[in-house]
């Protein structure tokens, strides 16, 4: 077997493990929010379906499979189709230049667990991520519903607002590290823990998680399918796997912004003490998925107005201001 034949078949099983992982992670994910809101609103939570609850996800899935797919009669039907398919495939195509461990040898085979090792990995990860607001756009606008319309709308309004921090916010970290490959982020926080990002830009940090809040569409930035205005929002039409499809792009979205955060700012799939690598940014992915949820059970909706009132006037000057200190720090 040649070099070329033996790189394309491993990049092919890469694509295939990623998309079957991080799949089923997405069922899972939304027994265990619904666990963890339970633990926090102090009620059970799914405990019927299996032990703990734990085929939930089997039910709803078979739920989702065998519900019947309706397309509204005034909807924009081939649009109103592809709008949930854009959400899944824009959330995997992300993953790609994502480093998820440290380098592993099997059978004397060394494997990089990542997809693609591109050097502008992170402007790849938010270029295709920002091309995610296609499928809320695109369904609100197609599918023949006031709420619906209003939900694109909102779509557009929060996305592309929201984007200009996630940028400036990354922009500080990146002047430190003169790079924009993921694998260049991670190594450069090899030193102990006083040499991870967060320590060295906490107010970046604190940006970009707050806009990744409000671009996963999460509680309290929600404002999508806000229930209490827009019954779902863009979503409102959809239901069975067209409706699934939204939410496993969310919650794939999701874990990718997890690992986005741990390498960015938390030391990456480095060695953390006594820990090794790779299980150092599973616990770090872990605590990002947990503080997702914490925050959906904690705070309160924002009005939309609120929402730009704090992107425009509160984060982009402090994002401006940090990257122009950042950048007086470097020059002197």
């Amino acid at each position: 077997m040649s070099e070329l034949t033996g790189g394309i078949i491993e990049c092919i099983l890469k694509i295939i493990v990623v998309l079957l992982i991080f799949s089923a992670l997405a069922g899972f994910g939304t027994y265990l929010e619904r666990k963890v809101l339970g633990f926090f609103q102090r009620r059970i939570g799914p405990n019927y379906v299996g032990p703990y609850g734990l085929l939930q996800v089997v039910a709803d899935g078979i739920k989702l499979f065998a519900k019947e797919d309706i397309i509204p009669q005034n909807a924009i039907k081939p649009i109103f189709i592809l709008a949930p398919s854009i959400a899944a495939i824009t959330a995997f195509i992300a993953m790609a230049p994502i480093p998820f461990f440290p380098e592993f040898e099997i059978f004397g085979y060394v494997v990089r667990p990542i997809i693609a090792d591109i050097n502008v990995g992170i402007l790849f990860v938010l270029a295709v991520s920002s091309c995610g607001i296609y499928a809320p756009l695109l369904a609100g606008l197609s599918s023949g519903n006031k709420w619906s319309l209003i939900g694109g709308a909102r779509a557009a309004i929060q996305f592309l607002s929201f984007e200009a921090i996630t940028i400036l916010s990354l922009l500080a970290p990146l002047m430190i590290i003169e790079s924009l490959s993921l694998i260049d982020i991670n190594n450069y926080q090899q030193g102990s823990m006083l040499d991870w990002l967060i320590f060295k830009q906490p107010l970046a940090f604190g940006l970009f998680i707050i806009a990744a809040y409000v671009e996963l569409n999460r509680t309290p930035f929600d404002l999508l399918e806000h229930e209490a205005e827009l019954t779902a929002g863009f979503a409102t039409e959809y239901s069975g796997l067209k409706w699934g499809m939204f939410f496993i792009g969310e919650y794939a979205n999701m874990f990718a912004t997890a690992f986005i955060l741990s390498l960015v700012f938390c030391g990456g799939f480095n060695d953390w003490g006594f820990i090794p690598g790779g299980i150092a940014i599973l616990l770090k992915v872990c605590f990002f998925i947990f503080l997702f949820m914490w925050v959906r059970a904690t705070f309160p909706h924002v009005r939309p107005d609120q929402l730009m009132r704090m992107c425009w006037k509160i984060m982009l000057p402090l994002a401006l201001l940090n990257v122009l200190i950042t950048g007086c720090i470097l020059l002197f």
